[in-house]
């Protein structure tokens, strides 16, 4: 099995790219060893030592390593250890079902701008920030201001508070006269 890699804008992360489909829908993430008891392939990357977050999108996965720990010459060949194994055996990536997202309570009289709000996300955003490993979850709507939410590579890379305003902000407020300014979460 080949698995390519490609790095980041944020040097703690790699992103594996297995040839097929890791999560055939949505994406999800871990941050702790407790949380990674979730996923089989989540736990085995975590019990590598130097690993500190792996997240999982379509048809990638994205693993952080710890700060300090040794560069990515020797985790890297671990974690591609680790990933042939899991895709080899079949074994499922999740061990149940994964945990729901966090409720959303937007005021329905906004209805209209948050279906805009997500739209653009998914289709402009979304794909893009999935090029550099990550992720960005719709959070609310209030008064003008945007919740999102960065998750894999994009979380905690020196360059995505930059993304968030001058990019993700500037589209939204250009298409969605309504949006007035966009917050990580």
């Amino acid at each position: 099995m080949y698995i390519e890699t490609e790095r980041t804008p944020n040097p703690q992360t790699l992103k594996f790219l297995p040839g097929r489909t890791v999560m055939p829908s949505g994406t999800v993430g871990f941050t702790t060893p407790e949380d990674a008891a979730a996923s089989p392939l989540a736990a085995a990357l975590f019990s590598l030592g130097d690993v500190d977050g792996v997240f999982f999108g379509s048809d990638f996965v994205s693993v952080n390593k710890a700060e300090g720990s040794a560069d990515w010459s020797s985790l890297k060949t671990q974690v591609l250890g680790v990933l042939v194994d899991h895709f080899s055996s079949g074994a499922p990536i999740m061990a149940g079902e994964a945990t729901a997202a966090a409720a959303i309570d937007d005021d329905p009289e906004d209805a209209d701008i948050v279906a805009q709000i997500i739209d653009l996300l998914d289709t402009r955003i979304r794909p893009q920030v999935a090029n550099d490993g990550g992720d960005i979850i719709y959070r609310g709507f209030n008064r003008g201001i945007v919740s999102l939410q960065m998750q894999g590579a994009c979380s905690g890379c020196p360059s995505s508070t930059a993304t968030l305003k001058g990019g993700i902000e500037s589209l939204l407020k250009y298409y969605v006269p309504e949006v007035v300014e966009v917050r990580a979460v």
